[in-house]
């Protein structure tokens, strides 16, 4: 667990009832790397066990929400094992599942592109408010990934032949062209 003061890659706080989680990362578009998942995680668990929570507010610091998973990272990953690489994977599930099984309802508050594991954090939420800026797409097939953690959750939002377009075309859609979806 993390005191509000420990956190390196989020701001938290917790204000009239609303607990608020920005992913601070602007300099790399608010991709996501491992600390920063655990971060969020560890944020959630905590307003969780707050009495005074009621709602969650998840944002991202400057420009965009969230560009995905931290990129810089990649060869890294390549060289590890499977082990390794499940470990990764199997940080973000628990963070899809912390928030499907979290006690409040949750808000992703979207401006500017929420993309790849970026856009699975957005659709997770229980509600997206998305600025008219805000852009959503699964592009990781343009380099090679299938983004198949996020088809189940997608699926609680669109028809499983939509999630499967939005997946395998790699669309980034408008906030309208999303909300009409």
């Amino acid at each position: 667990m993390f005191p509000m003061s420990c956190y390196q890659k989020i701001l938290y706080q917790i204000e009239n009832g609303v607990a608020r989680i920005a992913l601070n990362r602007p300099e790399k578009r608010n991709a996501l790397d491992q600390e920063l998942i655990s971060e969020v995680k560890a944020a959630l668990r905590e307003c969780g066990r707050d009495e005074n929570v009621r709602v969650v507010l998840i944002r991202g610091a400057g420009a965009d929400f969230c560009s995905g998973a931290d990129l810089s990272g990649l060869h890294e990953r390549a060289e590890a094992g499977p082990l390794e690489n499940m470990a990764d994977a199997r940080n973000m599930a628990e963070l899809f599942i912390e928030m499907r099984h979290h006690p409040h309802p949750i808000v992703a508050a979207v401006q500017g592109r929420a993309l790849a594991g970026g856009c699975g954090l957005a659709t997770a939420a229980d509600v997206i408010l998305a600025s008219e800026s805000a852009r959503f797409g699964y592009p990781e097939v343009n380099i090679g990934f299938v983004p198949a953690m996020v088809m189940a959750i997608l699926r609680r939002s669109v028809s499983e032949k939509r999630a499967f377009e939005l997946i395998a075309m790699a669309e980034i859609v408008s906030a309208q062209t999303a909300f009409d979806i």
